[in-house]
């Protein structure tokens, strides 16, 4: 839920509240329901809310408790709140609200930035401290909700998006050419405290950044799952069935946690493996005329658009209240360019598109949705997982580069100009250094451990977190519970890659899911207009690429790209992603928020 923002100086000055209020404003789209801005000396506060706990203006942000010295934004869920406030009552705090904002804000007052160890959700928090004058901010384990930052000799400013910080003024746009090479090998995806521009970073997904009153920083990261069979002794000399009933177990602990809210919770039905088990646990415990949705799109070279028929499968067998969403063509064009606005960094992948339409639907109808998404990553489900079986430890990451990266460091040559290229395999570097880091018994477990803790945060999780609150709708995904992501990393790699991946996961699931479900092929949300780039999509993306400002920018070799726009169907990524479309997609953005 929401977005927040703020600035802290270290430089005597107070903090620009103008400039705090236009972030906040640029975040309209993640918190309608209200605002609020707050400030004292060098720090500001901005707060947009999307009401999901505790529904009454008691919640509002900012939050200051005056007896505590405390002044906070919070963006997210902590699914224990209420477990955690009855503690803290025992402890003598007392409540005026009976939001998850206040029990933060208590928490941590009752036990520093070690609180963070105890949430069980997703969150993004600034907790300024009135007596010690510093700023604390927190992210949850695996950057469910993001944080970014800009901060120069002055100055620090965060927000919940990047183009909120720009809307604040005063950012470096260049653009940071190892997030470049990064972008152009991982599909678009720009993994740990980089974004595409040189004047923006990401704070990372389980850490506590403090900040004082001069601008010395310190970073804490609060959590790593282990990736060995020695991580959790309890489940020492546990059979296959064991591992899928204690999976299963987990997941439902997951599913039933994420129900917590004071609005309707629905689900982003996709008629996969994922979403249809969160739909079958849901109904196991009891849920009644839940609210599931699909979405279609046109047919384009022979590629269907829509898996009706699965979704459609899953929603008779379960009883739900099930939405099917067809788009057409002319209305996927017209608003393509709002979903690259609601971007906060470039992002490929055509599922972008279906969410954020799926999303503008589902937003009509209720607030909060469960989805599917991190169990690939969790369960070892991407055909780049296989190939790992039985790879010496020391392999990981020659095996890893060849299935998983788009191209090798010196195709770039031909793409970039030189102006924006490297002389070093900054992206292959980035790979050997995580696979490297001690712990992971085998190949599969470090690349789990880089996906689930770097990769993912920046692919399927941040285009869900953009896509959904770009409509006010809050996505909660239960295969990122940190308690089930520990359980995954544990779990032995035959069960991980039986069936030809997530086989520990399917096993859980038959005695659930019809068996066409568990199955059928690996589908994905099916854009064929923007896989194939076709029709008006390639109009908007060869514009972008021919513009007057695509041409004077030069991040792109004019002679490739005119002959990817002559050819597109010959230029493909590793894994089948358009090389069009990455290189217009990247122009789109930088164009769009006026870079």
């Amino acid at each position: 839920m929401c977005g927040l923002s703020g600035e802290f100086r270290f430089d005597g000055e107070e903090a620009d509240v103008g400039a705090v209020g236009r972030m906040t404003e640029a975040m309209r789209q993640r918190g309608p329901d209200g605002s609020g801005l707050w400030s004292q000396g060098p720090v500001a506060l901005g707060h947009r809310r999307l009401k999901i706990i505790d529904l009454s203006e008691k919640a509002a942000q900012p939050m200051v408790d005056g007896d505590l010295g405390l002044a906070a934004v919070f963006n997210g869920c902590l699914y224990n709140y209420r477990e955690l406030r009855d503690e803290l009552r025992g402890d003598g705090y007392r409540f005026f609200s009976t939001s998850d904002t206040e029990v933060l804000l208590k928490a941590f007052h009752r036990w520093g930035a070690a609180c963070v160890e105890r949430f069980k959700g997703m969150f993004a928090f600034a907790v300024h401290e009135r007596d010690s004058g510093r700023l604390v901010l927190g992210r949850d384990r695996l950057g469910i909700k993001p944080l970014y930052v800009a901060r120069d000799g002055r100055r620090l400013r965060f927000a919940s998006t990047l183009p909120a910080l720009l809307a604040g003024g005063g950012v470096d746009t260049g653009i940071d050419r190892v997030a470049l090479h990064q972008y152009m090998t991982f599909h678009s995806l720009v993994p740990g405290e980089r974004t595409i521009l040189d004047g923006v970073r990401k704070l990372p997904a389980a850490t506590v950044r403090t900040v004082e009153p001069d601008g010395i920083t310190t970073d804490h990261r609060y959590w790593q799952p282990l990736y060995s069979r020695s991580a959790l002794p309890e489940h020492a000399g546990l059979n296959a069935t064991d591992w899928h009933e204690a999976v299963l177990d987990s997941l439902r602990a997951a599913v039933r946690r994420r129900m917590v809210a004071d609005v309707p919770v629905g689900v982003l039905l996709s008629g996969g493996l994922d979403s249809s088990l969160i739909v079958a646990l849901l109904a196991e415990q009891g849920q009644e005329d839940l609210a599931t949705f699909s979405i279609g799109f046109e047919s384009a070279n022979g590629q269907k658009g829509d898996e009706f028929a699965w979704s459609d499968l899953v929603a008779r067998r379960f009883g739900t209240d099930h939405h099917r969403i067809r788009i057409e063509d002319a209305r996927l064009a017209s608003g393509l360019e709002d979903v690259v606005l609601a971007m906060s960094e470039p992002m490929v992948s055509h599922d972008c598109v279906a969410f954020y339409l799926l999303s503008q639907e589902v937003a009509r109808h209720v607030k909060v949705v469960q989805s599917g998404q991190g169990a690939d990553e969790v369960f070892a489900g991407y055909s780049w997982f296989p190939p790992l079986a039985g790879v010496p430890r020391e392999q990981a990451a020659d095996t890893y580069i060849k299935e998983f990266c788009d191209r090798p460091h010196g195709a770039l040559v031909s793409m970039l100009t030189p102006d924006y290229l490297l002389d070093e395999d900054a992206s292959g570097d980035f790979i050997r250094d995580h696979l490297a880091a001690p712990g992971a018994d085998t190949a599969l477990d470090a690349v789990l451990r880089l996906e689930t803790t770097a990769m993912l945060v920046d692919d399927p999780v941040k285009r869900v977190d953009n896509m959904t609150m770009a409509h006010g709708l809050e996505a909660r995904t239960p295969f990122l519970d940190h308690e089930l992501v520990e359980l995954a990393a544990a779990c032995p790699d035959e069960l991980r890659l039986a069936e030809g991946g997530k086989g520990v996961l399917k096993r859980a699931a038959r005695d659930l899911l019809p068996a066409e479900i568990i199955d059928r092929p690996k589908g994905y949300f099916p854009v064929p207009a923007v896989r194939h780039v076709d029709g008006p999509v390639a109009t908007l993306v060869r514009d972008a690429l021919t513009s007057p400002a695509a041409r004077e920018r030069g991040v792109f070799r004019q002679s490739y790209v005119g002959e990817v726009l002559a050819e597109p169907e010959l230029y493909r990524t590793t894994t089948g992603v358009s090389t069009l479309w990455q290189l217009g997609l990247l122009e789109l953005w930088l164009q769009a928020h006026g870079i």
